[in-house]
């Protein structure tokens, strides 16, 4: 396998992050207008690297934060379920002031090892790595391209991140996510990071 180059974004904007709302897999917001344009300014960040393939997860906010970089480079948006946001089960939608309890527990839980403890009602953070990470490495095993875009999701980049580059699903609080933000890794049979969370683009 040549050297792979990848360009992980989070997604921009919805009205759900606006307000403090939970929004995982089970939530399919559209971007706000901050979100918009966020994605645009990722786009032109973006372009300064010639790009093989785009990549989205399945969900509006995601597949939406790609169309401006689709638009100025002409690459087509493949969407993946795989890539779709950790399932908040029964806190979808439920602010976060009134689940912080719950999450905070949740949270002890994962920091203890304990990793494929679910949501109640939806994922473990070891289910949700490995079905994005089977989809990742599907997606670079089929494909000859050494420069991939993945626009993903805030808990989910948490999740491979902290695995990828020996964290830990257990110290997946340890990496940073913002709305637009980007982190940019390499692959030669083991990932690298290049820079994590860079948000100076969105300044501009």
């Amino acid at each position: 396998m040549s050297v792979k180059k990848l360009f992980i974004a989070r997604h921009g904007e919805t009205d759900y992050n606006k307000q403090g709302l939970l929004q995982g897999r089970g939530i399919d917001a559209p971007l706000n207008e901050t979100g918009w344009d966020q994605a645009r300014k990722l786009a032109g960040y973006l372009q300064q690297y010639p790009t093989d393939h785009l990549v989205s997860s399945s969900l509006k906010r995601s597949w939406q934060t790609a169309e401006p970089f689709r638009d100025s480079t002409g690459l087509d948006i493949r969407k993946d379920e795989g890539l779709d946001e950790m399932d908040f089960g029964i806190y979808e939608g439920v602010p976060y002031t009134e689940a912080v309890g719950d999450l905070v527990a949740l949270k002890e839980i994962w920091e203890s090892g304990n990793i494929d403890e679910p949501v109640p009602g939806g994922e473990s953070p070891l289910q949700v790595f490995e079905r994005a990470n089977g989809a990742v490495r599907k997606i670079m095993d089929q494909s000859s391209e050494e420069t991939i875009v993945l626009i993903l999701h805030g808990r989910l980049i948490r999740i491979l991140l902290s695995e990828w580059l020996g964290y830990g699903l257990e110290n997946m609080q340890q990496v940073s996510h913002q709305n637009g933000a980007v982190n940019h890794l390499v692959y030669n049979g083991e990932f690298e990071a290049v820079y994590l969370n860079k948000i100076e683009h969105l300044a501009v």
